[in-house]
């Protein structure tokens, strides 16, 4: 067995614990530190929004491979700067395999033919072969925010009903809910810090990541619910039990990120450095951030988040307070042994009847039958004798003042 494999046993059994739940306020200032870089970046960066929200002209540029280099990007963008046209004073220019896309804000077909020209003597290709115009309205990116958001609110709050239904807890829904919006907003904070261009296919990955989070939330939820089904019989508190829970499912949380973040990451290689735009790139870089934060805090917040919720409830107090009373006396079982007094009672004290028990000689009804103790047998007396019942008092004998013989020695016998 591999070492991983000892790990995880020893995880699962509770040999080895880490504890996710006892240093919750460590995780939270983790996590607060990354949102609040992210929201800064967001205020002071903004997100870079493609042409399908923003609304402009997008030209493709066909070139050979070997002719889309960054010389001829800054050609292309020097040449429709030049131009004198304000919607195109700044544009954005970068390389695909084959092309280069240069986008503009919206313009009038009269500056739009301008730029065509202007790039194709930069970079000297057919306007009309070579040289491909499309102009997208903003309204259409409005749509498609609008969509998006839409689907999201749709999204949450099916979420918030099927843990409410399933767990029986909407603690858990407030914490898987809280774990999300961790997750949405580390991911467009990096897209706000990285310059990365927002488009379509940007929506579609952090509608997907929240499912991923999710499912790896809903799994240790899950765990949770299986240790803590019998509370009250153990002697753990619903803290070590949750705690129990995420040490159980890490290494298949570990295992399941890895395995899912490879293939994305190397999409996301792919797609920056030889792709260099395309809705690939875009859709990989939510993936990746997304499943990522969705495996931090599937572990780090959502289950010490619902523990911290659900710890001042009544009912689970009390059981904590059991559970360490249960194990104080497991250390020193005779620690809780109470002390003989005088008025302590004859009976046990699970015995709540009042009735009396009759004496010895007094007639035993039916009802009475079932209190009366049985009789103690008589003590043994040496090897397996019993002692017989006297037919008589005990008197003092007549021997009882003589000398009695000894037994002595047999070297002193006759002496």
């Amino acid at each position: 067995m591999g070492r991983m494999s000892r790990l995880g046993n020893a995880l699962y059994e509770g040999d080895v614990s880490i504890d996710f739940v006892g240093r919750k306020w460590l995780w939270y200032s983790i996590s607060a530190v990354i949102v609040l870089v992210a929201v800064a970046g967001l205020w002071f960066k903004g997100l870079n929004f493609g042409i399908e929200f923003e609304g402009g002209v997008e030209y493709n540029v066909s070139l050979a491979a070997e002719d889309v280099t960054q010389d001829n990007v800054d050609t292309i963008r020097t040449a429709v700067a030049d131009t004198g046209i304000d919607a195109a004073s700044s544009p954005i220019v970068n390389t695909s395999e084959t092309s280069i896309r240069v986008q503009t804000e919206e313009m009038t077909n009269a500056e739009a033919v301008e730029v065509t020209r202007a790039i194709a003597d930069a970079v000297g290709v057919d306007p009309q072969d070579d040289i491909s115009t499309q102009e997208v309205g903003a309204s259409w990116g409005q749509q498609v925010a609008e969509r998006a958001l839409l689907g999201l609110g749709v999204f949450l709050v099916l979420v918030v009903l099927f843990i409410w239904a399933y767990f029986r807890e909407w603690k858990m829904s407030v914490a898987a809910i809280v774990a999300l919006a961790h997750d949405v907003v580390i991911t467009v904070g990096i897209y706000a810090l990285s310059g990365f261009e927002v488009t379509p296919a940007t929506v579609t990955g952090i509608l997907t990541i929240l499912g991923f989070s999710l499912y790896d939330t809903v799994v240790v939820f899950d765990k949770v619910k299986e240790n803590t089904r019998n509370l009250s019989k153990g002697r753990r508190t619903y803290a070590e039990l949750a705690n129990l829970a995420v040490n159980q499912t890490l290494v298949r949380s570990i295992n399941t990120s890895i395995v899912a973040l490879l293939p994305v990451g190397v999409i996301l290689y792919v797609g920056t450095t030889m792709l260099g735009t395309g809705a690939l790139k875009d859709l990989a870089l939510a993936l990746f951030v997304g499943m990522a934060a969705g495996a931090y805090s599937s572990i780090f917040i959502a289950t010490p988040l619902a523990v911290h919720l659900k710890s001042r409830e009544k009912a689970i107090t009390q059981q904590d307070a059991r559970a360490r009373s249960r194990t104080r006396r497991d250390v020193d079982r005779y620690a809780n042994v109470p002390v003989f007094t005088e008025d302590m009672p004859m009976r046990d004290d699970d015995d709540d009847d009042d009735r009396e028990i009759p004496l010895e000689g007094d007639p035993v009804t039916t009802e009475d039958r079932g209190d009366v103790r049985p009789s103690r047998r008589p003590e043994a007396s040496g090897s397996g004798r019993v002692v017989p019942e006297s037919s008589r008092p005990v008197r003092e004998s007549g021997a009882s003042k003589r000398n009695q013989p000894t037994r002595q020695p047999r070297s002193k016998r006759g002496k």
